[in-house]
């Protein structure tokens, strides 16, 4: 009976993850199916795992695998907070199948996942840090200059910037920004560029 329950707090944790903070704030409707998955599948693998005489810590190992194996050989890039949600999928499912001493402790567990989530990806939390990739059509080979002109067209701080790419021939840098604003001017940063700004 308690696993049972455990089961339903896990399904009711994922979709919280999933539908209520995931989708509202990232809108990638591929990935929901995705973790939807991930976490059905490791909790209907390590349920059948506990109850065979197959070491569980054997089973989750592979399920630990192969989602490692999925993230990494996808085809289409996945942001850190991506991958994120997809071990806490994870997470939640083998918090979901794993028999313990109390089924409010593992309730518990998921529901830190959940807090830490919200926390963790919310838009408030460092919200005056941006990064981006910027073509820049100069090719400035000075690093002190590439950072006065970079904060000259954000209106920023620079913090971080990496060249990935400096072309002599066309006359363009590549650049890896990371960028702090405040106030006003992190509210016009959040608005998009007209058509033809060239970042």
């Amino acid at each position: 009976m308690s696993q049972l329950i455990l089961f339903a707090i896990d399904i009711g944790a994922v979709a919280l993850l999933v539908f209520g903070l995931y989708f509202p704030r990232h809108r990638r409707r591929d990935l929901v199916v995705a973790y939807l998955g991930v976490n059905v599948g490791v909790l209907a693998v390590a349920s059948a795992l506990s109850a065979s005489d197959v070491g569980a810590g054997l089973g989750l190992g592979l399920a630990l695998f192969g989602v490692l194996s999925i993230i990494r050989l996808r085809s289409t890039e996945l942001d850190q907070h991506e991958v994120a949600y997809y071990f806490s999928a994870l997470a939640l499912g083998i918090l979901g199948a794993l028999s313990t001493t109390s089924v409010w402790l593992s309730a518990g567990l998921m529901g830190l996942i959940l807090v830490v989530m919200f926390v963790g990806d919310h838009s408030r939390l460092l919200r005056h840090y941006r990064h981006q990739i910027m073509v820049l059509d100069t090719a400035v080979t000075d690093h002190v200059t590439l950072v006065a002109q970079l904060e000259q067209l954000l209106g920023a701080r620079v913090h971080v910037a990496t060249v990935q790419r400096l072309d002599l021939v066309n006359e363009t840098t590549v650049v890896d920004v990371r960028y702090s604003v405040k106030g006003r001017t992190a509210r016009a940063a959040a608005t998009p560029a007209p058509a033809g700004a060239h970042r």
